[in-house]
């Protein structure tokens, strides 16, 4: 993939979010996001502990999901209500975790795997998850407010991500994983190709509709995306960009 580095990118769109958080009023840190039974500043204190989380993880030190639940979702729910705050006390403590996170993920060896929830990923593979997990956060977010998130060309590093998973989201399936090839339309007009153009399915669009599937914000049907082949409609339904 070539496209700036992740980490940069990752570093943008936390610029992009702490942007958009610095212009909310006090009304909209406790009005309800797009997170299921989550208001923005849960959203953010989320953020804000699994940026924390980042830091550890690349020190080596073991990350105790399963004292809060016994499945990612439900820990991550007690988490946050383990820990409410002022939402201004919930800013800086994202604040700073993101630049903590950041900072670690640039200083980490790139070739040595870091250990995160299930699974071990190279550095800059676990920043395009976090850059993955800001982005749709942060619509959880804008989009309920009635605020502009506009997509950029970051979003070639979910694309990728997103796309480079099928195979692991087919498995979960418990169905053998086939060539899918995706032809994404990005932000600024350009084409972005993922997989073997020869394949015999095919998922053809735009690239922001294709990462929103991936993160469950956007139905299959609603997409405009279009399949072809044998394939790429369960691709399609079975896209993710998370563990």
């Amino acid at each position: 993939m070539t496209s700036p580095d992740v980490v940069d990118d990752l570093e943008a769109e936390q610029d992009q979010i702490e942007a958009l958080l610095s212009k909310l009023s006090p009304a909209d840190w406790v009005a309800p996001s797009a997170a299921a039974g989550w208001s923005v500043a849960d959203v953010v204190l989320h953020l804000a502990q699994t940026e924390e989380a980042v830091t550890l993880a690349v020190s080596g030190a073991p990350l105790e999901w399963a004292v809060f639940g016994d499945s990612v979702d439900s820990a991550m729910e007690a988490m946050v209500r383990s820990q409410p705050a002022p939402p201004a006390e919930v800013f800086e403590r994202w604040r700073t975790a993101r630049r903590a996170s950041v900072a670690a993920l640039r200083a980490a060896d790139p070739q040595a795997p870091v250990r995160w929830v299930a699974a071990a990923f190279k550095p800059r593979t676990l920043a395009t998850t976090r850059l993955a997990e800001h982005w749709a956060h942060a619509l959880d977010v804008a989009t309920p407010l009635g605020l502009d998130y506009p997509d950029t060309m970051r979003l070639r590093h979910i694309a990728w991500l997103g796309h480079s998973t099928l195979p692991y989201a087919f498995r979960l399936a418990g169905e053998p994983a086939p060539e899918v090839f995706a032809e994404l339309t990005a932000p600024d007009g350009s084409v972005w190709r993922f997989g073997d153009p020869a394949a015999a399915s095919s998922i053809t669009g735009s690239a922001g509709a294709f990462c929103r599937v991936g993160a469950r914000r956007l139905a299959p049907a609603d997409s405009g995306l279009r399949t072809q082949g044998p394939y790429a409609e369960t691709a399609l339904h079975l896209l993710r960009n998370y563990a």
